[in-house]
This record gives C-alpha cells, sequence and structure tokens, in this order.
C-alpha cells in the first residue's frame, strides 16, 4: 500500500469506489464514523461492496464489544482480510480474536499505547497507527495541539512511543490524521515529519488531503539524485568513507536505500 489511507464512513457506499481511487488505500469505517443506528446498514453496505481486498482496511469496533461480533460476522462474508482495530488496549484479546487476519491496531487510549509494545509483538498485528483525540479525551484532555496546530507534549510522546513500538517489533506505523481539512501545508509539513520519523503512511479523513500525503512521502528529484550517487559510491568503498564532505557509514547507506524505495527504485 502506499502513504496515504483514506477514511470512508461504511454507511456512505456512494462514496466508497471514489474513496478507493483516490487514496492508496480506503478504511472503510464501521466505528465512530458510523451513528449508532446506522452501524447495521452500514455492515450491509460492506458485505454488498467489491474493492480490491489488497487495499482495502476495515476499521471495526474494539474488540469485545457487541458491535465487534456483528462486525465480524459481517466481514467473514467478504475478502476483506485487513483490519483496524479501534481502542486496541489488549494484547490477548486481538491474537485471540483476529489470528487469521492482517490487524492495524489503533492505539488511541492512555492504556493503548503503554501496551504499544506488547501489541506490537502479537502475531497477526502487522502496523500500529496511533489516534490523537482519543487518546486525549482518555485521559480527560480537551485538545492534542496547541492553537498554532502543533501537538502538546503528551501527544508527542504517544506519537514516538507507538512509532518505537512498531519499529522494535518490525512492524509498519502509520499516522494519526490531521484534522484542519483545509490546512494542506500544515498537513504537507506533519507529513515530511513523520517521513523523516519513519512512518509508512499517514491517514486522511478528506479525499482534498491524499495530494499532500502523497508529495510529502516523494522524494525530490535532488534526492533520489543524491541517493542513487551515494549508493553507487558505495560499492566502490569499505567502511566508513566521505561523500561530498560527509562521513557516510552504514545507517546513512540504509537511508539512502530507503529513499529510493520511496522512489519506487
Amino acid at each position: 500500500m502506499g502513504p496515504a489511507l483514506l477514511f470512508c464512513p461504511a454507511d456512505r457506499p456512494e462514496r466508497f469506489a471514489k474513496a478507493a481511487d483516490r487514496a492508496d488505500a480506503v478504511i472503510l469505517d464501521l466505528e465512530d464514523a458510523v451513528a449508532p443506528g446506522d452501524k447495521d446498514a452500514a455492515r450491509r453496505n460492506l458485505v454488498d461492496s467489491d474493492l480490491d481486498p489488497e487495499t482495502t482496511i476495515v476499521r471495526v469496533n474494539p474488540v469485545g464489544s457487541a458491535d465487534f461480533e456483528k462486525d465480524l460476522a459481517a466481514i467473514r462474508q467478504t475478502p476483506y482480510r485487513t483490519l483496524m482495530v479501534a481502542k486496541a488496549e489488549d494484547p490477548a484479546a486481538l491474537g485471540a480474536a483476529l489470528a487469521d487476519f492482517d490487524v492495524v491496531a489503533l492505539l488511541e487510549t492512555a492504556l493503548g499505547v503503554v501496551r504499544a509494545a506488547e501489541i506490537a509483538q502479537v502475531a497477526c498485528v502487522t502496523a500500529l497507527m496511533w489516534g490523537a483525540e482519543d487518546l486525549m479525551a482518555s485521559l480527560g484532555g480537551e485538545s492534542s495541539r496547541h492553537a498554532d496546530g502543533s501537538y502538546r507534549g503528551v501527544a508527542q510522546h504517544a506519537r514516538a512511543t507507538v512509532l518505537l513500538a512498531a519499529g522494535a517489533y518490525g512492524k509498519g506505523a502509520i499516522d494519526s490524521i490531521y484534522g484542519s481539512i483545509e490546512d494542506t501545508g500544515g498537513l504537507e509539513l506533519e507529513a515530511r515529519d513523520g517521513v523523516a520519523s519513519g512512518f509508512a503512511a499517514k491517514a486522511c479523513i478528506h479525499p482534498g488531503q491524499v495530494p499532500a500525503v502523497r508529495a510529502a512521502y516523494a522524494p525530490s528529484e535532488d534526492e533520489v539524485l543524491y541517493a542513487a550517487e551515494l549508493i553507487t559510491e558505495s560499492e566502490n568503498q569499505g567502511g566508513v568513507f566521505s561523500f561530498r564532505g560527509q562521513m557516510i557509514d552504514g545507517p546513512l547507506l540504509k537511508q539512502a536505500r530507503q529513499t529510493l524505495r520511496r522512489a519506487g527504485r
């Protein structure tokens, strides 16, 4: 999957195909985006849909809830096998309920973030994502960001905790949504920070956010050229060497290869 993941409410089937076409993967949402009275209809829409299973994720309600069991019954009637589990907190419950799925564990409560490393070790978990506003609500807070759009300290800590847990156990990390739909400049800056920090993807809440995320994840021509020349030079060197005035070692070569991978090379 590419870097731009787009949420789409499962009670809006007329949007499914467009969302799938606009983004690198679509997240059909059975949880917060759907009102309680519309959840049964949303599940029927899910069963009737025919999106590509390779680029479709279904966000389900928390494990152990009555809605989760209904969600799972509906999903088993579809070819979709990648689930995003809302408010994931219990590693054992995840593994027991979803062993035959690929799971994106959404860590958006204090307990979920504290248990990030344990959840990352569950075999069926392929990626971790964090959620800022639900996290703040679980703490009794009111907002994850300052007036200038930057994250408060506790949100920064949660973001780093989830990223480190994912990296420690070889799982993907997905960055939280950017709530200001019109501020695509701020979104791109945050996505660029996510790329530089190691996030594999970022979730979007509007199709208009997708280009900014893709732009952030696409390396510039200069970055690609530098990385390619650096890798070529490394083949003629042994150990640490100097390249364009910088000392180059293993970690910098690994970063260059990651740049080339993002460029499709």
